[in-house]
């Protein structure tokens, strides 16, 4: 009889264990988010290996790995630099993987980031939480450094080129269906499209902004500029993707990256790969809104 009170004893004392070691474990799991210092788990995490790891699709001018010198470089690898700096990460590092795949391998844990040009959507905020907004792109016009083209209007008569399967061409065709260009030609890559506005074959191109800047900021052969002011018609705007559970470090990353904006430091950037103000994305109109 005693033998069996004290086994039931014993029974109820393991099960009372066990409850007090789940509910300290749901504890945990709740404040993983934040270390002892005050700051994100995973900001800890980068500063104790010595890096952040983001995903690309090695995708330039964006985030890619130069040929030649083996380093990161692009516009969204900068802002990246610049807001490690800032957060006292020391290095930044990339792992390669397909763009259709990237917010895959984030949930998957097997990258810290992805920053790759990545247009803030609804259905990828279903997802993945992103930052808020680095900058916005779309189409640009790209016109000749003595063209007498000031504005969207000044393309009526014109000639210009595109090239085909793109967005952009897309949007070319329509303003020549509307009567807001004098002509369509086409053009198979990048390349022939700025040799063509280059050497006067067409008096203006329409194509993808981002490249068009990089190209014209690396390339000092082409007497060719962006047309400015400028208002994208098929545009988006650009952040970085973290897992839902990393919010505590998403907001030391908007923390950061608004401050860039305040002091003129992104703008910089942004205008160091030959983009102008037009792709610049205030504080105020840059926050993103997360769903979960």
């Amino acid at each position: 009889m005693n033998n069996r009170k004290s086994s039931k004893g014993i029974l109820w004392l393991f099960v009372i264990l066990i409850a007090v070691t789940s509910l300290m474990g749901c504890q945990v799991k709740k404040a993983e988010t934040k270390s002892v210092s005050g700051e994100s788990a995973m900001l800890t995490k980068a500063k104790e290996k010595g890096y952040l790891l983001i995903g690309s699709s090695n995708d330039a001018p964006f985030s890619y790995t130069d040929v030649e010198s083996k380093k990161l470089k692009g516009v969204d690898i900068e802002i990246l630099k610049e807001i490690c700096k800032r957060l006292g990460i020391p290095d930044l590092q990339m792992k390669v993987t397909d763009f259709s795949n990237l917010l895959v391998e984030l949930n998957n844990k097997n990258v810290d980031m992805v920053a790759d040009a990545m247009y803030v959507k609804d259905e990828r905020l279903q997802i993945a939480a992103f930052t808020d907004k680095w900058y916005q792109e779309g189409e640009a016009v790209v016109i000749p450094e003595s063209s007498t083209i000031k504005s969207k209007e000044d393309l009526k008569g014109k000639k210009i080129g595109a090239q085909p399967g793109t967005t952009f061409y897309e949007t070319a065709q329509k303003w020549l269906d509307e009567g807001k260009i004098g002509g369509l030609e086409a053009y198979d890559n990048q390349a022939t499209l700025m040799t063509a506005v280059n050497t006067g074959k067409v008096e203006a191109v329409v194509t993808d902004g981002i490249v068009a800047g990089y190209t014209l900021s690396s390339d000092s052969s082409l007497k060719l500029k962006l047309l400015s002011p400028y208002e994208a018609e098929a545009s988006g705007q650009i952040g970085a993707a973290v897992r839902f559970e990393d919010k505590a470090f998403l907001e030391e990353v908007n923390g950061a990256l608004n401050e860039m904006k305040a002091d003129g430091t992104l703008l910089k950037i942004l205008k160091d790969f030959g983009l102008t103000e037009d792709y610049f994305v205030g504080v105020a109109e840059g926050k993103t809104k997360n769903v979960k």
